[in-house]
């Protein structure tokens, strides 16, 4: 269910769809129905499943800081930077690109802060859940 998910534009809709569908493999798991009238959370304690959303957070925080870190040019981290090359984006409200979600929460400067692996990792629990609340 999340593979590739380091690279997904998470957006509320998304996030939504996603805590759905893991809600109701929980209640499978469970064997219980909807009409059964027990809370997310009591599923929740009983299966020891994390949150969906953010496990991905997590591993999308990962994968940036590895990105960040890479000194050659490889394809992954020429994708990330790549701009069209007639530099506009359609008109209209735009789509959420990758990247956007981290300079949100972190700003223009995340590639130079993610340099450092330790602080970096330090960094993630706190911003993590910021950038979950933001999604």
């Amino acid at each position: 269910m999340t593979y590739d998910c380091q690279t997904w534009s998470m957006t509320k809709a998304v996030g939504q769809k996603l805590r759905v569908a893991q809600r109701a493999m929980e209640r499978k798991m469970l064997g219980l129905k909807l009409t059964d009238k027990i809370s997310c959370k009591e599923i929740r304690n009983k299966t020891k499943v994390s949150d969906i959303a953010q496990y991905i957070a997590k591993q999308k925080w990962k994968w940036a800081g590895h990105l960040a870190r890479q000194q050659d040019n490889r394809w992954t981290l020429r994708v990330t930077e790549w701009q069209p090359r007639n530099g506009k984006r359609s008109r209209g409200r735009q789509a959420r690109r990758w990247r956007d979600d981290i300079v949100r929460t972190m700003g223009n400067t995340w590639t130079r802060e993610a340099k450092d692996k330790e602080e970096w990792r330090r960094g993630a629990e706190g911003l993590i859940l910021q950038w979950m609340d933001g999604a």
